[in-house]
């Protein structure tokens, strides 16, 4: 009879409205692909390479020792003595686990150093400057080279304000996404030979060459505009020459085996069991009404692509948008509850909203001052302090409002960016290319900029990068900010329409004549 009763119940309750029975979904941590490097072909290819300056051929070994595991330096000495080589330029070469290429003519700079004629370190690198930044570590290797306005002949005649940046990664580490804009592209007919699968295409705001080299994913891009140039930004057709001229100089620079990795699968993220009394949270993807582009909405990303620091050094703050909906829609003065707005409607490029475009990262807010304070107080937004959410190293040029914060572990490669600080202040504070900071440490405070001041209201923009096969693709941050929020608050919010899981809300909902229905029949049998 009481079982009769239940299932009577329970299909009733699949009646109800979805938000009366369903639970918030599991945060996950993300799936990563570990690749398998070649290094047998490494060697071959860097003999090839040595051998066309025979003056300087006997400096390096490439008979490695037997009995000794693959990733062990002794089985590759050529590679040892490549990395003593080369670390005076590049610091920490070594380090990558994956072949480092880079447009430097390492056996022509040594010709040089031998017979006592050594030119400038740009004509050594194809014309391109000391590297702004090199970071090696257990995931891979990123660099930025820059190339000076006039800087030789088959490039665009228009000379550019600042040099073209140029970026390189290549990673051991793939993550795993959704992606329905990934691999594709066009071939590239004058790189065709030296590279057989790259391909070429324009995303996010990048034009980017991504090839397979030796069992290992490579992504060189350039930011650029997809459009006809403008006095002060690069179009992409003008950056195919400068990509293309890098790419051709491309040589074995560098890298050392490691032990083999295994790929990284998905899991639930430990979060805080004591509940929160305050702190509340729309669902991932519930962006404001009519705020994305052709109203596609949002996008749920239930992942935590890392366990961080929460980016703001105090508690409470705001996650809202700064472009959509009213005070009163979205909480009047306080802080929660906090709202996506990753698909936000924005001129960005952004693979994962449905629209193709978006906002690439959430806003943050500090509190408001309690009414009465003044300009003064310590509560103000442009004294909150803005933090590293992670130990890594820091990618900024001199003037830029943006900071990147780049980490590359044994199992993590990825960028964590901020903008909107001060930019003066950051360039006397010295966060700089190249910076190491530790988790925790100011980097800045909530500011205004946009390009110039008070280009913007008061608030820290921050979103997140992972490495594909397509290079560098922004995914959504939100889960990771309330997962890192929860951590710092030591208290797990409340997603704002669910309600706990079906199990408890259906022993709550039954009819207290089907409870003692079913205790009976537990006493009698």
């Amino acid at each position: 009879m009481a079982v009769r009763l239940l299932r009577r119940w329970l299909a009733a309750l699949c009646l109800l409205p979805a938000g009366l029975t369903a639970a918030a979904a599991e945060f996950r941590t993300p799936s990563i692909t570990a690749v398998r490097v070649e290094w047998r072909a490494v060697l071959d290819r860097l003999r090839t390479e040595i051998a066309t300056q025979p003056a300087i051929a006997s400096r390096f070994t490439f008979a490695g020792q037997r009995r000794v595991p693959a990733w062990d330096p002794r089985s590759t000495p050529a590679l040892v003595q490549l990395n003593a080589i080369n670390a005076s330029l590049f610091a920490g070469i070594g380090r990558s686990p994956v072949p480092v290429l880079l447009p430097f003519d390492t056996a022509g700079y040594l010709e040089g150093e031998a017979n006592g004629t050594q030119l400038p370190l740009s004509r050594y690198q194809a014309d391109f400057r000391p590297a702004d930044l090199f970071h090696a570590g257990p995931s891979g290797y990123d660099a930025v080279f820059s190339l000076q306005p006039g800087a030789g002949g088959g490039l665009p005649s228009r000379i550019f304000a600042r040099p073209v940046e140029v970026q390189i990664t290549g990673s051991i580490l793939v993550y795993d996404l959704a992606d329905p804009r990934g691999g594709k592209g066009e071939p590239v007919k004058a790189l065709a030979s030296q590279f057989p699968d790259m391909r070429r295409f324009i995303r996010e705001g990048y034009v980017r060459y991504a090839f397979t080299r030796f069992g290992v994913p490579y992504v060189v891009s350039i930011q650029c505009l997809d459009s006809t140039p403008r006095a002060r930004r690069l179009a992409c057709r003008e950056a195919y020459p400068i990509a293309e001229r890098f790419l051709k100089a491309l040589r074995i620079a560098g890298g050392q085996p490691a032990q083999p990795r295994h790929d990284i699968s998905s899991d639930i993220v430990e979060r805080p069991t004591a509940v929160s009394p305050d702190f509340t949270y729309y669902p991932g993807g519930d962006i404001i009404a009519r705020s994305s582009v052709r109203r596609r909405g949002g996008r749920a990303d239930f992942a935590a692509y890392s366990q961080i620091r929460f980016p703001l050094a105090k508690t409470p703050t705001a996650v809202r948008s700064q472009s959509f909906g009213s005070k009163k829609s979205e909480g009047g003065r306080g802080v929660y509850p906090w709202r996506d707005n990753f698909c936000e409607s924005r001129s960005f490029q952004v693979g994962q909203c449905a629209a193709g475009f978006g906002h690439q990262g959430q806003d943050i807010r500090p509190a408001p001052c309690p009414p009465n304070s003044n300009s003064e107080s310590s509560c103000h937004p442009r004294k909150q302090a803005v933090v590293a959410v992670r130990d890594g190293i820091v990618i900024r040029s001199l003037k830029q409002q943006a900071a990147t914060l780049q980490i590359n572990t044994r199992n993590e490669h990825i960028r964590f960016r901020y903008m909107h600080m001060n930019p003066s202040a950051m360039d006397a504070d010295g966060i700089l290319n190249g910076r190491r900071v530790a988790e925790g440490e100011k980097i800045g405070v909530v500011s205004n900029y946009l390009d110039f001041p008070n280009g913007t209201s008061y608030h820290l923009h921050f979103d997140i990068q992972v490495f594909t096969r397509d290079g560098w693709i922004w995914v959504n941050p939100y889960t990771t900010l309330i997962a890192s929020y929860e951590r710092l608050i030591r208290g797990r919010g409340r997603e704002i329409g669910t309600d706990p899981p079906i199990a408890a809300a259906v022993a709550h909902a039954l009819p207290e004549a089907v409870l003692r229905h079913s205790a009976r029949e537990g006493r009698e049998n």
